[in-house]
């Protein structure tokens, strides 16, 4: 299994602020497969993602990516983990304000050992036309865009998708997931998203639903549907 979660506890403040977030969570996905992460809010799912992309540490348990456990790291092994490994897709694009479309998605082409070609990512995202704005010049939709080719231009092995279509209309968060789909089918790239949106469920291979910080539920899905006929997104 490319990405093993074996009774992972984390827990937020101490005494009476004490709350834990994460009860012993375990649940499994394999290489190349697109799951979606639901449950209500304070349920645990970002809580989990950041576990798993090294941004947040676990109180105990196992989180191995590609073979390689990840509790206990040191920073700079984090660090090494979150660069050979994987992107991040967040709700908010982070955007640099002062880099155009074309420099933003550089900053992490140059940290990466096997970058993909940047004149084809920007085709296949639709954005060479815009390459040379600045962020302000762009409409949500082009931002997220931006957002999803620099997190693809280190050619990452796990794409960690937080409400990736939260701030968008449904129209560009259905030519967003239309994209995800698209990357998935093309690069292989293995995805874990986020979203409070139900209606997301229906195109990935699997489900994993959180509950009080314990998985209530996961299944894979046998009648995906394509993004492009996704409902009441």
């Amino acid at each position: 299994m490319y990405l093993q979660v074996k009774d992972v506890k984390k827990s937020y403040g101490k005494d009476t602020s004490y709350v834990q977030v994460l009860k012993g969570i375990s649940t499994g996905l394999e290489r190349g497969q697109m799951c979606v992460i639901q449950g209500t809010s304070g349920s645990g799912k970002s809580t989990l993602l950041n576990c798993i992309g090294g941004l947040d540490t676990m109180d105990s348990g196992s989180i191995t990516v590609d073979g390689k456990e990840i509790f206990g790291l040191k920073p700079a092994a984090l660090s090494d983990y979150r660069r050979d490994n994987l992107g991040f897709i967040f709700q908010f694009y982070n955007l640099v304000p002062n880099l155009t479309v074309r420099e933003n998605i550089q900053i992490c082409q140059h940290i990466a050992e096997h970058p993909l070609d940047m004149d084809e990512l920007l085709e296949t995202l639709g954005l060479t036309e815009h390459q040379n704005k600045f962020p302000a010049q762009l409409s949500g939709g082009q931002q997220q865009r931006t957002a999803i080719a620099r997190a693809l231009i280190k050619n990452p092995k796990l794409l960690l998708c937080d409400e990736p279509t939260g701030a968008l209309d449904s129209k560009t968060s259905r030519d967003i997931l239309i994209l995800l789909e698209e990357i998935n089918a093309k690069y292989g790239t293995t995805m874990l998203i986020v979203t409070h949106n139900n209606s997301i469920k229906n195109m990935v291979h699997k489900v994993i639903i959180i509950k009080d910080g314990l998985v209530k539920k996961e299944y894979m899905n046998e009648t995906r549907v394509p993004a492009a006929e996704l409902e009441d997104l």
